[in-house]
């Protein structure tokens, strides 16, 4: 397996070609001795559900996964909050304004994009929204329906993380 920062070859501060594995999520500089850990990318992804308790699932636009179901989220932004990050991806994906948000629980994920794999750590909250039927799809989301739990094929969902959390809501739902 190819360590994870393989694709990074040169030092970030003296841009030096000595920059080596130091072991298995670190690099580095054998010249100015600099170290780089990898370390997980913040994620969202929100469980909106309808008045009838159907779970909204969207229609990824993009790859990795193009046309596979997810949930609204997307990548956190410098500067915010895992819940800030959560209201701004419902805002551009779906047009809708966030009421409530409550957090669940966070799943490890690999995401591949641009030829490397980007570890994330997805966040889940439960989001509460009104006036859903003015869902307006935007950015990376091509389509947007509900799906009572029970209907839901986790396996036409594409992300790991997203895939998992989805069968352990479904899971939950029966107890």
């Amino acid at each position: 397996m190819k360590h994870p920062l393989e694709p990074f070859r040169y030092c970030p501060r003296c841009g030096s070609t000595a920059f080596v594995e130091k072991n298995s999520r670190a690099k580095i500089c054998k010249d100015c001795h600099f170290q780089y850990y990898l370390n997980a990318v913040a994620a969202v992804a929100a469980f909106i559900f309808s008045p009838d308790n159907e779970l909204l699932l969207c229609t990824r636009a993009n790859e990795p996964h193009q046309w596979s179901l997810d949930l609204p989220g997307g990548f956190v932004d410098l500067n915010e909050s895992a819940e800030e990050a959560i209201v701004r991806e419902i805002n551009e994906e779906l047009h809708l304004a966030v009421n409530n948000i409550h957090y669940c629980f966070s799943v490890p994920n690999t995401y591949f994009y641009a030829d490397f794999t980007v570890r994330t750590l997805d966040m889940f909250f439960r989001v509460d929204i009104s006036g859903l039927s003015a869902i307006t799809c935007d950015d990376d989301v091509a389509q947007a329906a509900f799906f009572p739990l029970d209907a839901i094929d986790v396996n036409r969902i594409g992300l790991p993380s997203i895939k998992q959390a989805v069968q352990r809501l479904i899971n939950e739902s029966k107890l």
